[in-house]
């Protein structure tokens, strides 16, 4: 069976990666390099922060447009163009796994690609000839239910796939736009050192590294760097579909915020 590549990823803030932002420049630059280090994929499925529904929803059209989902930009981040393929076949399977896995899903013909996906695959593959599926969080937002989706894909058999889990390792809205201060800094990197270990020590065996990713709200500073964690389950996702320590891990600065990528 061929395993897929994964990567969870901080996507940063809105269409501002590729509107030349400077805070965004390490991103831009993370993001180049891992699609420079992997094979280039034949399809990709994105789980991204930005769509929640009641059960796991798949994109299941075979052009699906693209969403704006983002406010008070220049004219030019409403233009974006990324004219990538959907793929309904695999849309299927996934809804097949889910099903198998005993977690009910559905499959959604309308819903186009949000910037979860659409604005680190421009960065990751200009291109846009790779076809993508996207599949919701659960608005209920449970970190097992999560891993458990994860979990369910271990099965889909797509040669040479990559999943990306499309989030942001630090997500507090207020502290992007606030000046920064010693508190705020040593609890942005008290998170992103757990997170760091969480994911990439060898020391942990998997009974704890899924205990501690379930139970992510007693990690130091857990609240304060995500205020609400739709930006984080989308690593879950990945670490069910993997079950180990990643291979490769990102640290870098996003928004002035110490953030980070894990690649399996």
């Amino acid at each position: 069976m061929n395993k897929p590549r994964v990567l969870f990823l901080s996507h940063g803030g809105g269409p501002m990666p590729l509107l030349g932002d400077e805070t965004h420049r390490e991103m831009v630059d993370c993001l180049k390099n891992i699609a420079s280090i992997i094979d280039k994929p034949s399809a990709i499925i994105v789980i991204s922060a930005h769509w929640e529904e009641a059960t796991p929803t798949i994109t299941a059209a075979a052009n699906p447009s693209l969403i704006y989902d983002y406010y008070g930009f220049p004219e030019e981040s409403y233009h974006v163009k990324y004219p990538c393929p959907g793929e309904p076949e695999i849309a299927k399977k996934l809804y097949t796994q889910l099903k198998n896995a005993g977690i009910t899903s559905q499959l959604e013909q309308q819903r186009g690609f949000d910037h979860g996906l659409y604005v680190p695959l421009k960065i990751m593959f200009p291109d846009a000839d790779i076809p993508c599926v996207q599949l919701s969080l659960v608005s209920n937002l449970d970190p097992e239910l999560h891993i458990r989706i994860g979990e369910s894909l271990q099965e889909l058999d797509i040669d040479n796939l990559l999943v990306i889990g499309s989030g942001f390792s630090f997500h507090n809205m207020k502290q992007f736009f606030a000046p920064q201060s010693a508190e705020s800094r040593q609890q942005n990197q008290a998170f992103e050192s757990w997170l760091l270990e969480t994911c990439s020590s060898t020391n942990i065996d998997e009974q704890e590294r899924r205990s501690r990713l379930i139970h992510w709200e007693k990690a130091p500073a857990a609240r304060f760097c995500h205020p609400r964690e739709e930006h984080l389950l989308p690593l879950h996702v990945c670490y069910g579909l993997v079950n180990r320590q990643c291979q490769q891990s990102f640290q870098l600065k996003i928004l002035n915020k110490d953030s980070s990528m894990y690649l399996w």
